[in-house]
């Protein structure tokens, strides 16, 4: 590894600290190096405040190395922006300093951005080194980056299942019963687990389920065992089927409920029309990307699941499987298409299988 890539390398382990809390914005870590040595860090914290480059140049004026800047190398693992949005241009500030050298490590997406910062900064005489550890910073904000080029959010299918492939109880309920009084929530993956996907949940900025799940299981769709920001709780729920007495209704989260009967701002919930039935999926998705939202977390039902897999809307799927607990009687798990294994961890009796989408 040379020295460029060890400096983006740290970079990167910087921009991981704002995972939950910059989106829309993309995950940005930087350091200012001076003589060999490392002088100044930061990342980017919170989505509005100020971005990784000034905060590492803030943190070296407030060490007193004002007079170092002229001499120092700026790395940074997304090109620095030359627009006013949230905040001033970085490229601005970078040229304001007389810092000489700025290492990149990929080239930003954004069209706002997009190769404006490092013709900024080269304009004013500043050298720019580009696509160091390329694919590593692609992937830290590969959120960020298939929203901006494939205009759709970043897709995370989810689910647990048994040992022999059951993703819960049988839907259809027992002779003379209905459906909201079928057989109990089929519990799978054990509390360790369920801690980390509360962990996943807040790393993601939506989560979206069916209306079977949302009838039968009622769940909270909220990351509250686990810090960060919660997700905007997404359901599909064409013809508004759910009762408001449901959990995702209250006021823990905002929800968005897509259906194909109105258009409705009721506060927290928001009711999002969608015009063709044949072409949910997709409106939805371009409806996300409307309203910002860079990223889903798919948690059920299998129907839901496996339309996303049929169609190929997927970027990952990560499974938890009970290698202990058989039920011989349920309901199928998604079969899976196009997928590569790209690992798997223990915990527990729990295996988690991290998939990518190969289409």
């Amino acid at each position: 590894m040379t020295l460029d890539e060890q400096y983006i390398h740290r970079c990167i382990e910087l921009a991981q600290n704002g995972r939950g809390f910059v989106a829309p914005n993309p995950m940005v870590g930087s350091v200012l190096v001076y003589n060999g040595e490392i002088i100044a860090e930061g990342w980017h914290r919170q989505y509005g405040e100020a971005h990784a480059e000034v905060n590492c140049i803030n943190e070296a004026i407030q060490k007193g190395y004002t007079d170092k800047f002229p001499y120092s190398t700026l790395y940074v693992s997304l090109e620095p922006c030359a627009h006013f949005g949230k905040t001033p241009p970085c490229s601005n500030l970078i040229i304001e300093k007389k810092i000489p050298k700025v290492v990149i490590g990929c080239r930003d997406p954004f069209p706002e951005v997009n190769g404006k910062g490092i013709e900024k900064l080269n304009a004013a005489g500043v050298e720019t080194v580009v696509n160091v550890l390329q694919e590593e910073c692609i992937e830290l904000n590969k959120r960020f980056f298939t929203f901006h080029q494939q205009q759709r959010p970043y897709i995370i299918l989810k689910w647990a299942q048994t040992a022999d492939r059951k993703i819960a109880a049988p839907l259809t309920p027992p002779k003379g019963e209905t459906l909201t009084s079928a057989p109990q929530r089929l519990y799978i993956s054990n509390e360790f687990s369920n801690r980390l996907v509360h962990q996943w949940r807040s790393e993601e900025a939506s989560i979206l389920v069916g209306t079977n799940t949302a009838l039968l299981d009622d769940p909270q769709l909220t990351n509250r065992y686990w810090r960060g920001k919660q997700p905007v709780r997404l359901v599909l729920d064409k013809a508004l089927r759910l009762p408001q007495s449901l959990k995702l209704f209250n006021n823990d989260a905002s929800t968005i409920v897509f259906n194909l009967l109105k258009n409705e701002d009721a506060g927290h919930v928001k009711y999002h029309q969608i015009n063709s039935e044949e072409n949910f999926l997709n409106e939805m998705m371009n409806a996300l990307h409307k309203l910002n939202i860079q990223s889903v977390l798919v948690e059920g039902g299998a129907a839901l699941l496996q339309s996303f897999i049929d169609k190929g809307l997927w970027d990952e799927a990560r499974v938890i499987q009970n290698e202990h607990l058989q039920t011989g009687e349920g309901l199928l798990a998604p079969m899976m298409k196009n997928q590569q294994l790209l690992k798997k961890e223990q915990i527990l009796s729990d295996t988690i299988y991290y998939y990518e989408n190969q289409n």
